[in-house]
C-alpha cells in the first residue's frame, strides 16, 4: 500500500472510530519496563509536548503537570492494560436456585478513546442468567472498570465485558449495553454535545427477542434493538 493511501486509511479509521481488533493492540514487550520507568519516560514526552505548544514549563502551575499526567496514565486511566490488575471474578454455587435474569445497571464507565485520547463517559448495563454459578455484584463493576481503563473503542469494550463474564460464569447467557458520550465527538470535530453512542453484545438466551426486551425494559431503554 502506498504511503498516501495508508495515511488516508489511518485517518478514516480514526475519524470514524473504527476498531481493528477484538483485543487491545498491545505489544509483546509492553511490560518489560516497570511502572516507575514508564512514568519517567512519559513525563519527558508530556513535558516536550507542552513545551512545543509554547507553554512556559518553568511556571509553578505547569512544572508538576508532566509528572501528574504520567502517573495518571500508568496508574489510573490506562491501568487496565496491566494484566496484574485484572480483577479475580470469583464465582459461587447458585445454592438458592435463582434462575431469572440478574441485571447490574448504571455502572459508571470512564474510558479513553484510542483514536484521540479523549474521554468516553457513560453507563454500562450488564446482565446474566445463571447456569449454576453466580458472581459477586461488585465484581461486575470491577470488570467493567478494568476493561474501560485503557485506550479503548466502545464496541470492543462491550464485547470484552461479555466475554470475561461468560468465561467466569461458564455460560453464554451474558449481555452488556453501554450508552456513552465520546468527547472526541462532543468537544472537537463535529462538536455535537447531545449525541451518545449505544453498543450492545447479547450472548446465549439474550439473543431471543423476548429475553432481550425484558432486559431493555429493566434498563429503561428503547426495545427496538
Amino acid at each position: 500500500m502506498c504511503e498516501q493511501k495508508q495515511k488516508k486509511l489511518i485517518d478514516e479509521v480514526g475519524d470514524n472510530h473504527i476498531a481493528t481488533s477484538y483485543e487491545n493492540p498491545v505489544r509483546e514487550d509492553a511490560f518489560d519496563m516497570t511502572n516507575d520507568e514508564k512514568i519517567e519516560k512519559i513525563k519527558g514526552h508530556v513535558h516536550e509536548i507542552l513545551h512545543t505548544l509554547g507553554m512556559d514549563m518553568t511556571d509553578d502551575s505547569l512544572m508538576g503537570t508532566p509528572n501528574r499526567v504520567a502517573k495518571m496514565y500508568v496508574n489510573e486511566i490506562f491501568g487496565g492494560l496491566d494484566p496484574e490488575k485484572k480483577p479475580k471474578a470469583s464465582t459461587f454455587e447458585n445454592n438458592y436456585k435463582y434462575g431469572e435474569m440478574l441485571v447490574e445497571k448504571n455502572i459508571t464507565v470512564y474510558s479513553t478513546c484510542e483514536h484521540h485520547l479523549l474521554p468516553i463517559v457513560g453507563r454500562a448495563h450488564v446482565a446474566y442468567i445463571s447456569s449454576g454459578r453466580v458472581v459477586g455484584l461488585s465484581k461486575m463493576n470491577r470488570i467493567v472498570n478494568y476493561y474501560a481503563n485503557r485506550p479503548q473503542v466502545q464496541e470492543r469494550l462491550t464485547m470484552q465485558i461479555v466475554k470475561e463474564l461468560q468465561n467466569a460464569l461458564d455460560t453464554e447467557d451474558v449481555a452488556c449495553i453501554i450508552d456513552a458520550k465520546h468527547l472526541c465527538v462532543n468537544s472537537r470535530g463535529i462538536n455535537d454535545i447531545e449525541s451518545s453512542t449505544v453498543t450492545s453484545e447479547f450472548g446465549g438466551k439474550f439473543k431471543d427477542e423476548n429475553v432481550r426486551k425484558e432486559l431493555l425494559n429493566y434498563v429503561n431503554m428503547d426495545t427496538k434493538f
